[in-house]
């Protein structure tokens, strides 16, 4: 009878979550999308600012660059750096034609048709790393990962029937959407809640060269999202009586700062103006309702609550005096301002190449016309081109298919003759560069199994003058949006700087973390908070932040500066980095003087 109970004791035990044993926490990870450090303040973020007192606040913090959203939620959900996710940023070239983008060569990933395509193509599984939430779940803990669509289905992008991973996001109730089950739509019947998100309104115009953006914060549609979380899904959750973990993305203040009309055509106020600030309180009223219901729901004792967000944040300059696209005119452009894929256009007049547009159906484009989306095929024919331009913002990615040499070579050169670059980096394969550093200095060489990119393009940056400069930092930038709204995606402290806290059982309290800590170590923590055995593929890993935990030491911290060889023009790309044990952490980088935090060389 004795050895009756024991295996039916040993059985019992494996039923449970094995971390269930030891640590029966729950874990929700908010992410305040674009969120700056610097304008946290009491004003905007009381409910943020209070979390992090009470529990930790991480001070030396990290987005990974290319500083894009996708980007670092691949690093989020997989503790992986970009060079083993491949998501290299939110604009990519995949090579081949995604039906979700429309047959584009170059898809922006914050779709979860797109990003449906994209793993079909490559086995299944486009990051070719486990996720947190997929091994979560594997192992019998409840998940969710609710807000912006896109990141938000990142950390179980492989699980799209909707029944093992609660999805909700932009796209929730519409078509190509993840499905909700059965019980989940009953339950929001029953708390009142629709069963198909709002879209954003008025937060989603973005206007155009004459016209300004929004003057609202995407209250309407993160409502929604917060009333799925707290009405539905917590309870749903504690009536269950299993662990749980919570993805919650804040499309806020990312969204609105993208599309402020505070500051059409101008540098000041930029980012800083009143419907950014109120971007920023809508994504703190946000967690204060997250927390609020976790009290409710009696699960705050059991709950580490980890915030963070994905990269920080920068105004828009459109100004260039070398660009030969500034020097066009287009009736959708401020003249002598540079257009949408000014980069693509500026490349083909260098090379003498013709240039289509890979999503425009791979059209020709004129004179006087850019590409709809910034993104560019250059070559004689576009179904092989030789060069590809993938338009993100803060950075672009240029492709060489060919791996051809000769032409990298041509390309940096004329890169680096332009005023708007600040900092090139090329991929190993294609030997050494003056002026230029490996894809390997900056962990954009791994495992990955997504088309490498060529080269990696950083803008120009500087701030308007402020007490804390990353709080008004500026960046040239390829995109659709106007000189004086928002943008991201660089190398300069403004954009690598996000902030990151953390509050619970399982974390210190009133402590100050000043040890290195990035997004990709946000996934290796939850993993370890969870107990959750993960077999990493490729070696580009973040570290768990145990500092951060009762007991637990310090870490060693050195400084490393890289330098590359100047190049004829005496440009030299430098990177500013620090590093615990075997993990990197890229605080700036660039062209000494051309990127906000970098300083001249001899002006310090």
């Amino acid at each position: 009878m004795r050895i009756l109970l024991a295996i039916v004791a040993v059985f019992s035990a494996l039923a449970v979550p094995a971390v269930a044993q030891q640590r029966p926490h729950n874990v929700i990870l908010f992410v305040a999308d674009g969120l700056r450090p610097g304008v946290v303040t009491q004003q905007n973020a009381p409910t943020m600012l209070a979390l992090m007192a009470r529990g930790v606040r991480f001070t030396n913090t990290h987005s990974l660059f290319p500083t894009f959203t996708t980007a670092n939620a691949s690093g989020m959900a997989t503790g992986h750096m970009l060079g083993d996710s491949g998501d290299f940023s939110n604009t990519i070239y995949t090579g081949f034609q995604v039906p979700g983008a429309g047959d584009s060569l170059t898809p922006f990933l914050e779709s979860d048709p797109v990003l449906g395509d994209v793993d079909e193509h490559f086995s299944g599984d486009y990051l070719n790393e486990e996720t947190i939430l997929k091994a979560a779940r594997d192992t019998g803990y409840a998940t969710a990962t609710i807000g912006k669509l896109g990141p938000a289905l990142i950390f179980d992008h492989t699980e799209r029937t909707g029944q093992k991973t609660i999805v909700v996001d932009d796209m929730t109730g519409r078509t190509g959407g993840i499905p909700l089950s059965d019980e989940l739509k009953q339950r929001l019947t029953a708390a009142g809640v629709a069963v198909q998100a709002p879209t954003r309104g008025d937060n989603g115009k973005a206007g155009d060269a004459t016209a300004s953006g929004t003057m609202v914060a995407n209250v309407e549609q993160q409502n929604y999202f917060t009333d799925v979380t707290t009405k539905a899904v917590l309870p749903w959750f504690k009536a269950r009586k299993t662990p749980f973990v919570m993805v919650y993305w804040s499309r806020d203040p990312d969204g609105t700062q993208h599309n402020q009309g505070d500051s059409l055509g101008r540098l000041i106020p930029g980012i800083n103006g009143p419907t950014s600030m109120a971007a920023i309180k809508n994504a703190d009223d946000n967690l204060a309702k997250l927390l609020a219901a976790l009290k409710e729901q009696g699960l705050d004792g059991d709950t580490d609550v980890i915030i963070t967000s994905d990269h920080g944040f920068s105004t828009i300059s459109k100004e260039s005096a070398t660009s030969f696209a500034a020097q066009q005119r287009y009736k959708d452009v401020t003249p002598n301002l540079v257009p949408p894929g000014f980069v693509a256009i500026d490349l083909a007049h260098a090379l003498g190449m013709s240039l289509y547009d890979p999503d425009a159906k791979s059209a020709p484009v004129a004179a006087g016309a850019h590409p709809s989306r910034g993104n560019g095929l250059l070559g004689s024919d576009p179904a092989k081109p030789d060069v590809v331009v993938a338009s993100n913002g803060g950075s672009d990615l240029i492709y060489l298919p060919n791996a051809d040499k000769a032409l990298a070579a041509k390309v940096v050169a004329f890169l680096s003759s332009q005023d708007y670059v600040s900092g090139l980096f090329v991929d190993d394969s294609l030997g050494k560069i003056p002026g230029t550093l490996p894809m390997s200095a900056i962990a954009l060489k791994g495992s990955a199994i997504t088309p490498m990119p060529a080269i990696a393009l950083n803008f120009r940056t500087f701030a308007t003058g402020c007490a804390d400069p990353t709080t008004c930092g500026v960046e040239v930038a390829d995109t659709s949006l106007q000189q004086g709204q928002g943008m991201h995606g660089n190398f300069s402290r403004a954009d690598t700087r996000n902030i990151m806290g953390a509050a619970g059982p399982s974390f210190r309290q009133h402590f100050e973390d000043a040890a290195p800590a990035s997004n990709a170590d946000i996934g290796k923590t939850v993993a370890k908070l969870l107990g959750l055995k993960i077999k990493d593929k490729g070696k580009l890993v973040g570290r768990v932040l145990s500092e951060a935990m009762p007991n637990n030491a310090m870490p060693t911290t050195r400084q490393v500066v890289l330098r590359s060889e100047p190049d004829a023009l005496g440009h030299v790309t430098v990177v500013m980095s620090q590093v615990v044990g075997e993990t990197r952490y890229f605080d700036v980088a660039g062209y000494p003087g051309r990127t906000l935090g970098l300083p001249a060389e001899g002006s310090r």
